[in-house]
């Protein structure tokens, strides 16, 4: 059972259109786990429906109008950009949680830690799988920026609460904690990052620049 969701604040922002693809596509592939919050998103969607409804039209300088739609012409070439990437890792995480695990280009990064770059996309530093074996840890570090990260298959611990399958995690700047994966099965989890991670202890350290490099 999923126990850890978007906060409402997310999900707004999704229901808008208004994430970048990389947290999309994770808040996405929650939703494809959770009853509970594609409930509240349709909630929220027709919110936004009936607040247009409610809308009265009013009277616009044609001059203004133009000038909206020159800008929604390059809006909506940016945003066409962003809507192929976001596509095309909503797929590739699609074909993770199938097992499809073959075509990944995994990077050891210590006997436990193993991690997949998914390429660059918009809004993430770093847009990763982490593979945690069983009972394996990613030492102790903090966040120099948010962290988004969902779990597909496994679970891991840290020192706030235990996370399954589908369990959804907000990291904000400053949060430190060291996930281990739980006992049963190997951890995969997807993870956006606003910036990398910062390890805490002076012997742990040597890792950042590996965690900096990208997979492929």
């Amino acid at each position: 059972m999923v126990k850890h969701h978007p906060d409402s604040s997310t999900l707004a922002e999704f229901a808008a259109s208004a994430l970048p693809p990389a947290q999309s596509v994770v808040v996405s592939t929650h939703l494809d786990f959770c009853g509970a919050c594609q409930h509240d998103l349709a909630q929220l969607e027709s919110l936004g429906a009936a607040m247009f409804e409610d809308v009265s039209p009013v009277d616009v300088d044609p001059r203004v109008l133009d000038n909206v739609l020159a800008r929604l012409e390059d809006v909506e070439d940016d945003r066409a950009v962003n809507d192929a990437s976001s596509s095309t890792m909503a797929w590739t995480v699609k074909q993770i949680r199938k097992g499809n695990l073959e075509q990944l280009q995994w990077r050891k990064v210590t006997r436990s830690l193993k991690i997949a770059d998914l390429g660059e996309i918009d809004g993430a530093a770093e847009f990763s799988l982490y593979h945690i074996a069983e009972g394996g840890s990613i030492p102790q570090h903090n966040h120099s920026g948010a962290e988004m990260t969902l779990v597909l298959q496994g679970g891991f611990s840290d020192e706030n609460a235990e996370y399954h399958a589908g369990d959804f995690v907000i990291r904000e700047a400053g949060d430190v904690h060291a996930p281990t994966a739980l006992p049963g099965s190997d951890c995969i989890c997807i993870a956006v990052l606003e910036s990398p991670l910062r390890f805490t202890r002076w012997h742990h350290r040597w890792l950042s620049p590996l965690l900096q490099l990208r997979a492929g």
